[in-house]
This record gives structure tokens, sequence and C-alpha cells, in this order.
């Protein structure tokens, strides 16, 4: 009896926040272009509401309603004037089997802007109908339980991707598996919950197991490492979904923006002899391998001529501090075999100021200025998200150089030519490793955390769950009931069981109209 009860109080908030939004969501007749703008073989009319089944009548002309989920080859027309507007299908969704949940259909129709001017004009003259707003169709499905809000962003995330994997991860975010993952979570706390206050109404009359709240303790401690090895995914998802930031970061004339310009297969940056030419960040989005990328070329690294280059090198340095992957170019004419490539690289990160060990002044780099003091010493750096690039190498004649540099490469760097475009391959497929590996394969393992949002409310739920057991060690057993259920009303944001309005705008404002 007590679990039945908690979990009706656990739904209450929730069946009210439905009911009112409900109120405030104008639950007339919705219509819209749900294909894509512009001139188009067919256009696709979204229409969902309780006047679905007048407006399917009305521009059919038909006496009855046409078989459920099946293609209809017809005329529509004007309500009005009867004027016969286009031949297409008809396909007719009765609710709750839609996937608003209510009486939906799609007129198919020839994607001429005239075609579906006049099949708007049509519908508009019907009582009820009216035009969606932004992502009304989608909100409407998550009010009627078709679908819950990490499903609803999966659904955005698929309309958005741009590249394979992102496709990957959306559409298994859309078929619910990060839902199911959380809403396993949520079910064992409100278990967890509803037996810490049966404990605390039942324990005085004996009626209740003695270990009863031993068994809530361990379950709440796995609950606890799983959500915090969820968290712990190094940002996969999340880098998956906007796109993995890589930095093209060395001296002047290098061959920064030559690269940048290979990657991009256009000309995205200004390639000039002149030093100094680039000053402030050029950006590029591009997709490598099936995976999203921002690729950023940078002012040249040196002493700055004057405050505009100085603020641009500020700029940079910013940049590749924050990168996911920095690509360092070096011109290989003017290195030298004075130690390992490695230490040589350390050395020269150092000196490039990109790391946030040194004290680098803009105006007064290391290499730059001996005076400056040295705050890094020996230090061995992390160069996991380092790609070393040695550019020119069509300028090298000395058999002994090449050999050298072909025995002294490792896995983070390669040799290439930005004129011959010898070595970019190689160079992709190192690149493409890399970014494989901050995002993780999409479709293996337990799925992705893709928002920031559901980090928020995970970091929050796994710190009232921290709370729980400060209170149980106090013996405060009702406190502790408290912080499951702050961090079970967490659990909820996420999914939308347990929500608000303002959360829920948030998720449906960026969609499309007519989604």
């Amino acid at each position: 009896m007590f679990f039945t009860k908690f979990i009706l109080k656990t739904h209450l908030s929730f069946s009210v926040i439905r009911s009112i939004s409900n109120s405030v969501l104008n639950h007339g007749t919705i219509y819209s272009l749900s294909s894509g703008h512009g001139k188009c073989g067919v256009a696709v009319i979204r229409v969902s509401g309780p006047q679905t089944s007048n407006a399917v009548q009305k521009l059919s002309q038909a006496k009855s309603l046409p078989v459920p989920r099946k293609s209809h080859l017809m005329k529509f027309y004007n309500p009005v004037s009867l004027e016969a507007i286009d031949k297409g299908l008809l396909l007719w969704f009765p609710g709750p089997r839609s996937f608003t949940g209510e009486d939906c259909a799609e007129f198919q129709v020839h994607g001429g802007p005239a075609v579906v001017m006049a099949m708007y004009e049509a519908l508009s003259t019907i009582p009820g109908l009216r035009t969606a707003e932004a992502g009304e169709f989608t909100k409407r499905a998550f009010m009627n339980n078709k679908l819950d809000l990490t499903e609803v962003d999966g659904l955005a995330d698929l309309i958005h991707a741009e590249t394979e994997a992102q496709r990957k991860q959306a559409l298994r975010q859309m078929d619910g598996d990060l839902s199911r993952l959380y809403m396993n979570w949520r079910k064992r706390l409100i278990k967890c919950a509803a037996n810490v206050e049966a404990y605390i109404d039942f324990s005085e009359d004996e009626n209740i197991e003695h270990d009863v709240i031993d068994n809530v303790n361990e379950e709440t401690s796995k609950l606890c490492g799983e959500i915090e090895t969820h968290l712990e995914d190094n940002r996969r998802g999340e880098r998956l979904r906007s796109g993995v930031n890589v930095a093209i970061i060395g001296e002047p004339n290098v061959g920064k923006s030559s690269l940048l310009n290979i990657l991009c297969e256009r000309p995205a940056a200004i390639v000039s002899p002149i030093a100094g030419t680039t000053r402030d960040i050029v950006e590029s989005a591009v997709n490598i391998g099936g995976y999203p990328v921002l690729l950023s070329d940078t002012a040249g690294l040196r002493v700055g001529q004057d405050e505009i280059e100085r603020e641009g090198i500020r700029r940079a340095i910013q940049r590749a501090q924050q990168a996911d992957i920095k690509v360092i170019v070096l011109d290989v004419t003017k290195f030298q075999f004075k130690t390992d490539l490695k230490t040589f690289i350390n050395q020269h990160l150092l000196e490039l100021g990109i790391t946030e060990k040194c004290s680098v002044s803009v105006q007064s780099d290391r290499k730059y200025n001996s005076n400056t003091p040295d705050t890094c010493g020996d230090l061995e750096l992390d160069l996991s998200d380092v790609l070393v690039v040695f550019n020119k190498i069509d300028l090298i004649n000395n058999e002994y150089i090449i050999k050298e540099l072909s025995n002294n490469m490792l896995d983070f760097s390669v040799q290439v030519s930005c004129v011959t475009e010898d070595g970019v391959e190689q160079f992709l497929d190192k690149l493409t490793t890399r970014i494989k590996t901050l995002c993780g394969n999409p479709l293996a393992g337990n799925p992705s955390l893709t928002q920031t949002r559901y980090r928020s409310h995970l970091h929050n739920c796994r710190q009232f769950l921290h709370s729980y057991f400060i209170q149980i060690k106090q013996q405060d057993i009702v406190l502790a009931a408290h912080q499951l259920h702050l961090a079970l009303r967490e659990i909820g944001k996420i999914t939308g069981k347990i929500s608000s309005e303002d959360i829920i705008d948030v998720v449906f404002r960026d969609f499309c109209i007519g989604k």
C-alpha cells in the first residue's frame, strides 16, 4: 500500500504539469509544412488535432474517412470554392496511434510554392484550424506520452545531424536507449525512497523488515556508482553532438592556413608568404571520417608586431588551450636533430606558450625573450591531445635528413607537403583515429550523455545521493528520505517525468516549424 501511495504522490506533480500544459497548449487543430521549404518534388503538409478528420473530408470531398495508415491517391479541393488544388497522396492516422497521439493526417502534394500556398489557404478556411508553432507537433507528442524529453532531444539531434556518427547517436537516443537507462534509475530510486518512507511510517509498529535501510543503502550505493561512471565519459556524447574542436597552431609561415584549406577543400583562409597574415581565428566546420569537426586556423605565434597581432596571438593561445586536439604545424626545413622528437615537441610546446603549465606573455614569448622566467622546468607534458605535422617535406632533398625524420616519427607526428599534398592522407588517418577516441563508437556500450542539461541534473542527483548517506550516518532518516526525493526529481527533470514549463520550453523552442 505504501509503495502505491508513494508512486501516486511522485506522479502527482507531473500530472498537474501535464494538465496545466494541455490547457496552455491550445488544443485546436494545427497544420504546417513538415518537409523542406522551397521548390521540391513533394511537399508534406501535416495536420494534427480534433478537427483533422473534418479537414480530411473537406479537402478530399469524400463522404467517409479513408482506411487508416494507408496511402490514398486523390484530388484535393478548396472547401469554399471547390476548385481542385492538386492530386496527391493522403495518409490518415487516427489517434492515439499517431506521432502526436491525436488524430493526424498528411497531405503529400507537389512541392511548388503555389501548390503549398493553395493548400494552406484551403486549410485556413476550416473552423478550428491554425498554423502550428515551432516544435508544436513534437510538443504534443511529449504531452501525450508518445515521447519523453530525451527522445525529443534525440529527434532534434537527428534532424540537425550532419555526419554519420551524429546520425547514429541521435537515432539511438530517439529510439529510447538513453530514456530506458534513466527510467531504470528513476524506478530504482522510487523504490528506495518508498522503502525509506515505509520505514519512517511503520518501523515502530514492527510491520517492516529490519534490514530495509541496509537494502536501500546498498541499492543507493550501486546507483551512485552507475551515475558516476556515466558522468566520467570524457564528454564523448557532447563532443559528437556539437563537434570536436581542432586548433591548428604554430609559428608564422609554417603552413597552417594551407593545411586548413586542404582539409576544407576550399580557400577558407588567406595564404601568403607575408608573416602575420592571419590575425583572427578562422573557423570552418568539416566532416572528417564521419565525425563533426570545427577546425580553427590561428595567428602565427611570435612576438607581436602591433597591438592587433598581439591580440590575435593571445586568442590563438587561448583557443589552443581550449581545443580538444592541437595540431602543431612545424617547418621541417628548420628542424634540427639535437634531441629526440618527443623532447623536442615538449620544448616547442612550452616555447609556443600553448600549455597552461607555462606563464607566457603575449608580448614576450619565452622563445623570443630569454629574460622570461622558466616556470615549466623539465616537466613532461601530456601529448595525448597533440598531433604534430612536419610540413614542407617537398623542400628537403637531403637523404640523411629524410631518413632521420622517418626514423623519428611517432604515432602523434606525420610528414606532409601542403603543396604536393603528400602525407595528407596519413595525417587524416591519424586525426580520424584521435577524433574517434574522443567521441567513441555511438553504437557501442551504454548510450552516451549528449546534453549539458543532462550532465547538470546528474551531478545534482549524485550530490543528493551523497547527502543521503551523510544523513543516514547522522541517523536523520527524515532528511535522508528528502535527499532521495531531491535526487529523484533531478532524474525526472531529464526525462520530463517531473518537470516544469521552463524546461519544456527550452527543449522545444529550437525545433523548426512543422515538427
